[in-house]
């Protein structure tokens, strides 16, 4: 689903290139100088609204641009294949320049005379080449991976089953049947003689005076 939406934003992107940058790149071209000037005579430009305007709508596009090329969940098709585009232009341009510009749509109007000029400069080779990188990007084809439950705790029971399998030990079991068999012995009267296998001491009690 995600590489869905990455071909939709493929389109938006690719329609952002050709129309809002070969619009900006043909106002910086033309308007502030001519051939062999300082734009501006070599002052500023900031009142100049051709240039504003060029700045303006291919700024919004780099931006467009870096957002799709650095957003790890967004598909590495929606920038690599505007990437792959112009490379393909600029690679029969280097073949055969009358029929890459030949197959430029809307050459009379002026987004598509930007295009051409971008063509013409380089720029749309070094455009493709940044966006083609996250294709090459592993990371970038796999989705949002599924957090993995918890193993359970090494101490707990049910790693070591033979404490479940314990039985309790029997009410009959010698240990148990000799103490409840064990009774209290009387304690002897003095002179008589001790029973046996009694503990007392051969000697009578100590009398006190």
């Amino acid at each position: 689903m995600r590489h869905l939406v990455g071909v939709m934003l493929a389109v938006v992107m690719a329609a952002a290139l050709y129309f809002a940058a070969s619009w900006g790149y043909l106002k910086l071209l033309i308007g502030p100088a001519g051939l062999g000037r300082l734009p501006a005579g070599g002052g500023s430009l900031l009142h100049d609204h051709a240039v504003l305007e060029g700045f303006g709508a291919m700024l919004g596009v780099a931006l467009l641009a870096g957002v799709l090329m650095a957003v790890p969940r967004i598909s590495p098709l929606a920038a690599g294949l505007p990437g792959l585009a112009l490379l393909a232009w600029t690679g029969l341009y280097l073949f055969n320049v009358r029929h890459a510009v030949h197959y430029i749509p809307l050459k009379t109007r002026p987004y598509g005379a930007g295009f051409e000029a971008m063509l013409f400069d380089g720029v749309l080779a070094l455009v493709g080449l940044a966006m083609v990188v996250p294709l090459f990007v592993p990371s970038r084809w796999r989705g949002k991976r599924d957090v993995t439950e918890s193993e359970p705790y090494a101490g707990t029971t049910a790693s070591f089953p033979d404490l479940q399998a314990t039985q309790t030990i029997p009410a009959d079991s010698g240990l148990l049947s000799d103490w409840t068999q064990t009774t209290t012995q009387q304690p002897a009267e003095p002179g008589s003689a001790s029973p046996p296998g009694s503990s007392q001491a051969p000697w009578g009690p100590a009398e006190y005076t």
